[in-house]
């Protein structure tokens, strides 16, 4: 199964201050703000909250093959992806905690699913080494 997919997305304006990113099919159209928390007024999303928006859906998805390939039948997936943008003496840097929910599993299903999807997952695969990442996976 080979498939190939590129996004394009232009960010015009002071980027995550004040910017705006559009896809070229028009479907991400929205303006960009610093956060509260950093100083800006927090009144249009961030590059943070979007990687976060990516990397849930991408992994839900990596859930759900990772689930396939075992035979286990899945009631509910839900994640909450927390993306911190750290300053310090060397710059900034990102940080991530993954709750995972799976629903109709047990518990071990539940983690060996988690570190599955993390496995396959193209975001997962993007970042691993280069930011730290803690996955809490529950089964519900």
């Amino acid at each position: 199964m080979s498939h190939s997919y590129t996004a394009h997305v232009k960010v015009t304006g002071e980027g995550r201050n004040g910017g705006r990113a559009r896809s070229d099919d028009g479907l991400l159209d929205t303006d960009l703000a610093m956060p509260k928390e950093l100083g800006g007024p927090g009144t249009a999303t961030n590059p943070e909250q979007l990687f976060a928006a990516g990397w849930a859906a991408c992994f839900l998805g990596a859930v759900r093959i990772s689930a396939a390939e075992r035979k286990i039948r899945l009631s509910s997936t839900e994640i909450d992806v927390e993306m911190a943008l750290k300053g310090g003496d060397d710059g900034f840097s990102l940080a991530s905690v993954l709750n995972l929910q799976v629903g109709g599993v047990t518990q071990d299903e539940a983690s060996e699913l988690a570190h599955a999807a993390h496995q396959i997952c193209p975001y997962s695969k993007a970042i691993r080494g280069n930011i730290p990442v803690v996955i809490n996976a529950v089964a519900v």
